[in-house]
């Protein structure tokens, strides 16, 4: 009995160890208190790959303004460069780079060869991505020698995650990256330097990209404007409602092009002649999906679009 207790707590102080630069489970449970979901080992919210897949579909500026509406000012960054036009959303994996102090960068190297990591501390966050993940790193706007990634490491991330980067930070390499279909890097600039002078001092905590603060978990959705980050208990009413507003233009070009309502009556709160119309106008067109009157009522009493 006492080996197997003995056993126990060294095989939980080597758990620990291993993830000794991440917060702890219950500091980022407490930090995302308001995510109700499934959650990884780690603490991390698990959003669902279907509301993953969903996310692809919608527009950043609905969103963007759902989460405006409700009081989220600060989750949207503009200014990137990128590998394509590829969509880009799923849960954040989050990592934090400083400039390199040799001390602090000895130590934290010799550890993690220790705990079994293998290269540069920039592909550690790679080694935790699971389907799913984007690789959200806060490079300090760093160019010239602040490139996270080339096609190597870049095709080791779609591989895992099966998604992109959002790297505030650079990328080398643009030519192979650009290769790996499906794949899509938000980055600051692309530069032919390799990494130096950088070494990562956080992997999934809160970090900044630009002016947005980023959780590990939250929703992200990148797409030819910016990069959107959507906290993950906000992530299914920031897809519903924008797929609602797809929906309700939809509706609306035709019942104005009629001139059975007025674009006033369309964009302001609905009278029920209007709601009956909008789900008789969804039985017909089934490709558009499907929504309860309950449904429909809860969405136009939050107005959050």
């Amino acid at each position: 009995m006492k080996r197997i207790t003995v056993a126990l707590v060294v095989a939980g102080l080597l758990s620990n160890t291993l993830f000794s630069q991440t917060i702890s489970k219950e500091e980022l449970t407490f930090l995302t208190s308001e995510w109700k979901g499934e959650r990884f080992p780690d603490g991390r919210p698990k959003i669902s790959d279907d509301l993953v897949e969903r996310a692809k579909k919608i527009g950043i500026d609905d969103a963007w303004t759902v989460l405006k509406n409700l009081g989220y000012i600060n989750q949207f960054e503009s200014g990137w460069k990128t590998v394509n036009d590829e969509p880009v959303a799923g849960r954040a994996v989050t990592a934090m780079f400083m400039p390199s102090r040799p001390d602090v960068e000895k130590n934290i190297k010799e550890r993690g060869t220790k705990q079994g990591r293998i290269g540069n501390t920039n592909s550690w966050p790679i080694d935790v991505l699971t389907k799913g993940d984007v690789y959200v790193a806060d490079a300090f706007g760093k160019i010239n020698g602040g490139t996270l990634m080339g096609s190597t490491l870049g095709t080791s991330i779609y591989a895992k995650s099966g998604n992109g980067v959002v790297f505030n930070g650079a990328a080398r390499d643009l030519q192979g990256l650009s290769e790996i279909k499906g794949f899509n890097a938000f980055v600051r600039d692309f530069h032919p330097s390799f990494l130096q002078d950088m070494v990562l001092m956080g992997l999934n905590t809160p970090i900044r990209i630009g002016e947005a603060m980023v959780l590990p978990g939250d929703l992200v959705i990148g797409q030819t404007e910016g990069v959107l980050f959507v906290p993950a208990h906000l992530a299914e009413q920031v897809v519903a409602t924008s797929e609602f507003v797809i929906l309700k233009d939809r509706f609306g070009f035709e019942a104005v092009k009629t001139g059975k309502y007025t674009p006033g009556q369309i964009d302001s709160q609905w009278i029920d002649a209007i709601k009956t119309d909008f789900l008789k106008w969804l039985e017909k067109h089934p490709e558009e999906g499907k929504m309860t009157r309950q449904q429909l009522d809860k969405i136009m009493e939050k107005r959050t679009w």
